[in-house]
């Protein structure tokens, strides 16, 4: 039985794929290549280029088409999923993530699809007066992003109780690194790929906020690196086919945090390019801390954090770097 990612010529959605065929799991993809590129997705691997708004890109890759054989589930990645940026362009975000996950779970219903893996954000939990997120931190997004992922949770929860869909939901923040030189992430919102292109063009990173309630007045977040993060996307799926029964929702969060300026001094450290950042405004829908316990995901996900944040950074720069020699 295939698993759909949708997404999956995305930074995040081609290392998922990558780690469904580390584990000998048919998967297809179906992705818009808005923000994906189709050179991510593997030598053959069935692909769909087309939106989920579209209901023919939506029937071929659920309903037969360009996939070998029947969908046993989906892992959902596409959507649009800049915080900031979601604050300047609301409507455009509860489109492709609100209206697109519908649209997703009608189609699922229609040709039998019983389980999802959804791609939530700790984006849902906004600015939590608590020192660690868990998963029964009451939801208070600060953007329409969280605000659409936590419609999304809503949807499928609601879809669920009439189908029967089994289904987990997986709250993360920032993702970095890469488990694959080819596969590098391109996002222009964010930080890492920010950072290593103003290296390679010779200009100074910069830091948005520096006067947050934190120790260094930065953003502190979780950062995970994706293939940790494409692995607990895979075990979650295998958990479902198999008729585990998972919890709603899951963090995969670190347990402690890491703040904008620390992530500068170890970009400097791991690439031997000495900068000092600028500092410019706060980026509206920033929250200043999210740290998440990942215990409950770890109880039932085996996840667990198995690379450092010099790991991380070197990683994400010989993927940059490599990807900048090629172009």
């Amino acid at each position: 039985m295939t698993w759909l990612v949708t997404g999956g010529a995305g930074y995040i959605g081609a290392h998922v794929v990558r780690a469904f065929h580390a584990e000998g799991i048919p998967v297809a993809v179906i992705d818009d290549l808005s923000s994906g590129h189709a050179s991510f997705v593997p030598d053959g691997v069935p692909f769909v280029r087309g939106s989920l708004l579209d209901a023919d890109a939506r029937r071929t890759a659920l309903g037969g088409g360009q996939i070998a054989g029947p969908v046993a589930g989906v892992v959902h990645l596409a959507g649009f999923k800049y915080a900031g940026k979601s604050v300047e362009l609301p409507l455009h975000t509860y489109e492709q993530n609100v209206e697109g996950t519908r649209l997703l779970l009608e189609s699922m219903s229609e040709h039998g699809v019983g389980a999802l893996v959804f791609s939530s954000s700790a984006g849902v939990y906004g600015t939590p007066d608590v020192e660690q997120v868990t998963e029964t931190t009451p939801p208070a997004p600060e953007s329409p992003y969280g605000e659409s992922k936590l419609v999304g949770e809503w949807m499928i929860r609601d879809v669920a109780r009439v189908t029967g869909l089994r289904h987990t939901s997986l709250r993360y923040f920032n993702v970095v690194g890469s488990g694959h030189d080819e596969v590098v992430d391109t996002s222009p919102h964010n930080l890492f790929p920010l950072v290593l292109k103003a290296l390679t063009d010779g200009a100074t990173p910069s830091i948005n906020g520096d006067d947050y309630p934190t120790p260094d007045g930065t953003c502190v977040r979780d950062y995970l690196h994706v293939a940790d993060l494409a692995r607990a996307h895979v075990t979650a799926a295998r958990a479902l086919e198999s008729g585990r029964e998972l919890a709603p929702v899951y963090n995969l969060g670190s347990g402690d945090g890491v703040s904008v300026r620390q992530i500068m001094t170890a970009v400097a450290r791991v690439t031997g390019h000495a900068f000092d950042p600028t500092v410019r405004a706060r980026r509206p829908g920033d929250p200043a801390r999210i740290v998440a316990s990942g215990a409950l995901a770890a109880r039932d996900l085996g996840w667990e954090m198995r690379h450092t944040l010099d790991d991380m950074v070197a990683s994400a720069w010989r993927s940059w770097s490599s990807a900048t020699a090629t172009a």
